[in-house]
């Protein structure tokens, strides 16, 4: 097994879908990054599919007009996607395709040396200094945060705020398992609202978003996106 890709798509309990890619232990770094990426195209539904990226680096399918948002981490590339969306740019923030998503290694223990750098002070309040799991959770979250507000340059101290965090999901989509604790957040976007604009008013957009974590074979995979994305269903 650990000389082999495995390659498992399946639904969210919060409506997106991930795919990811697992496996060859014995290839690493962007060899590794590179094949995954290749098993990840030769699986899609309707045949190959093929990966660009917008001018502000976001990625997307030729061909189809899905938000998709891609981590990879270790030995772990996923791939979250939401329905189709034609009335949507892909190219800019809007809160019907706002997704993003993060994976890191559930023992990374240097993310609790450069929390300082990426929690507010009101966020270390709810982030334990010494809570190593819940550091994981945030720095994805974060990551996963910046990702979805396709914006360069935001700070990530302050313009992306966590209210409050999820909690692993470990048992996803078993028969009975509860339902996810869902984090809450805010992207703080420096263009105002068209609404401002006409007023005269001249203040970061804030953005509502949603945060959803789960374990995938030791690493944490969180996902970032609005209450009013795109989703499939729920079955």
């Amino acid at each position: 097994m650990e000389d082999e890709f495995i390659y498992w798509p399946h639904p969210t309990p919060v409506g997106i879908r991930v795919e990811e890619v697992s496996g060859m232990e014995s290839k690493s770094g962007a060899i590794w990054r590179d094949m995954a990426m290749q098993i990840y195209c030769e699986n899609g539904r309707d045949g190959y599919r093929e990966i660009g990226h917008f001018p502000n680096g976001a990625p997307f399918l030729f061909g189809l007009t899905a938000r998709i948002s891609v981590t990879h981490t270790g030995h772990l590339l996923a791939v979250a996607t939401l329905p189709k969306t034609p009335e949507a740019d892909l190219s800019r923030f809007n809160t019907r395709t706002a997704l993003g998503i993060d994976a890191e290694s559930l023992d990374r223990t240097q993310v609790l040396k450069v929390r300082d750098k990426f929690l507010s002070d009101s966020e270390k309040e709810i982030v334990g200094a010494d809570d190593l799991e819940a550091n994981i959770i945030a720095w994805t979250a974060k990551e996963a945060l910046y990702k979805a507000a396709l914006t360069e340059g935001l700070d990530f101290r302050n313009a992306i705020v966590i209210e409050s965090l999820p909690q692993i999901d470990r048992k996803m989509n078993l028969p009975g398992a509860p339902a996810p604790v869902i984090g809450k957040a805010k992207i703080l976007l420096p263009t105002p609202t068209d609404a401002d604009n006409a007023a005269g008013i001249n203040k970061p957009r804030a953005c509502d978003m949603e945060l959803y974590s789960y374990e995938s074979d030791g690493y944490c995979v969180t996902l970032a996106y609005s209450p009013k994305c795109a989703k499939f269903s729920r079955r």
